[in-house]
């Protein structure tokens, strides 16, 4: 593994590079908006996006143990809006040969330097053959981070008031600081919530408190002519494999709903052609928890996420069209019957054992005639307690993964900085020419 010459993947090769089919690949480990951040920045770049995913065997023998598997992060991969095609046991050293059989001409990655178990660059090869793209890594995330969230137990990350923290009025630092801050946050919120293209309006952000109701961040393309409005509300804490099944579920069953009813007959499809583009039946509105909510109902240090990163990482996922940030942990009939769209046609609730109630939170749906549930399913037992539980079933593994990072991060800063002396150097010698 890591040389020039990897083997190719199964499968006939594309028959040319395409300028605007584009590669992505890493670990991906517990989806998170990192990852989100460096796959919506690269399909920006071009039309479509592979994502090359690592296998568990590479990603130990190079970083470490992973916490989710392999089908896992696939799962992940694909729930995420701007992503085309998914590519199982891509190589750990990026190679020419893998994204050349895909049609990739390019590769994109973050501004930060990715090494093998070696130390060496894993984009030396692309980078040498003048295919590699740079976007911004986002800051102050990385699976790492919250690795070592969980094994030390800090609350450092919670957040008292999104709404204000977006205004510039609560969080560390300096005024100056904090409305920098905010308007970064609202940038990044704003971004997250763009169409497949990533470059137009998609999901609707909004607010809610309950002593000012509702109010909207940004508009998105809204619910189109026909389509059931259907609500779901959770912590969504370490967005993971146990909430997209759910939530592909949900839209699955929506789905089964509208083809009894006609929706996928030829002449329905082509009155909706005839007035744009195709589109779903269904219009997903996901309601996200406040930190402290979740944190009385679980105490600890949950949630590991706040709810800005939760709510990212759920704008970012294909099933959701709609994102509602401090929703109420009890649905109620007044606050259904006043969500912006109307009263939803349906809410579902999924398997719970992570947050057992206490109470019948679901009361009100069910007056209404309009609760339902989704079954048990492959990852129901996924959620942010046994993600926790399989870190500290693992701690020394994990610690080791921690320091053995530390050392990576000292060595992969040694390579950025030598690659800007040299690219200091070249200018210095252009200048004399």
């Amino acid at each position: 593994m890591g040389t020039a010459d990897e083997a190719l993947p199964p499968g006939d090769p594309a028959p040319e590079l395409l300028e605007g089919r584009l590669w992505v690949d890493g670990c991906f480990d517990f989806f998170h908006h990192g990852h989100a951040g460096a796959v919506v920045q690269a399909r920006q770049l071009g039309d479509q996006l592979y994502v090359g995913v690592h296998s568990d065997e590479a990603i130990l023998e190079n970083k470490g143990p992973t916490v989710m598997n392999l089908k896992e992060r696939l799962l992940a991969v694909d729930a995420c809006r701007w992503v085309t095609k998914s590519i199982p046991y891509a190589p750990y050293v990026t190679s020419l040969n893998w994204i050349t059989h895909f049609g990739c001409k390019y590769v994109v990655h973050g501004d930060d330097i990715t090494s093998d178990s070696s130390g060496e660059d894993c984009y030396r090869f692309v980078k040498a053959a003048g295919r590699f793209k740079v976007v911004k890594r986002t800051p102050s995330i990385s699976t790492t981070d919250l690795v070592g969230r969980m094994l030390l137990c800090t609350r450092g990350h919670f957040i008292k008031s999104l709404e204000r923290v977006l205004a510039g009025e609560e969080g560390p630092g300096t005024e100056e600081e904090r409305r920098a801050n905010a308007e970064a946050m609202t940038e990044r919120i704003r971004l997250y919530a763009t169409d497949e293209t990533a470059k137009n309006p998609g999901a609707d952000v909004w607010f809610w408190r309950a002593e000012g109701g509702f109010r909207e961040l940004f508009r998105g393309v809204g619910p189109r002519p026909g389509q059931r409005v259907v609500y779901v509300d959770g912590g969504f804490d370490l967005f993971s494999s146990g909430h997209i099944q759910f939530l592909r579920l949900v839209v699955e069953a929506e789905e089964k709903l509208a083809r009894e009813d006609g929706w996928y007959e030829e002449q329905a499809v082509n009155e909706r052609k005839g007035k744009g583009a195709d589109y779903g039946p269904v219009f997903v509105v996901a309601g996200v928890h406040d930190d402290e909510v979740i944190n009385q109902e679980k105490g600890v240090n949950y949630p590991i996420m706040n709810i800005y990163e939760r709510g990212l990482c759920v704008l970012q996922c294909r099933y959701i069209n709609a994102v509602i940030f401090g929703a109420p942990f009890t649905p109620t009939k007044s606050y259904l019957t006043a969500l912006p769209w109307g009263t939803p046609d349906a809410v579902y609730h999924g398997p719970t054992s992570f947050m057992p109630f206490t109470h019948d939170v679901y009361a009100d749906p069910k007056a209404m005639g309009i609760y339902r549930e989704i079954g048990h399913h492959e990852f129901a037992d996924v959620n942010a307690g046994t993600i926790v539980q399989r870190i500290m079933k693992s701690r020394d593994l994990y610690e080791a993964r921690q320091r053995a990072k530390g050392m990576k991060a000292d060595i992969e800063a040694a390579h950025k900085q030598r690659e800007l002396l040299e690219e200091e150097q070249r200018k210095k010698e252009a200048a004399r020419q």
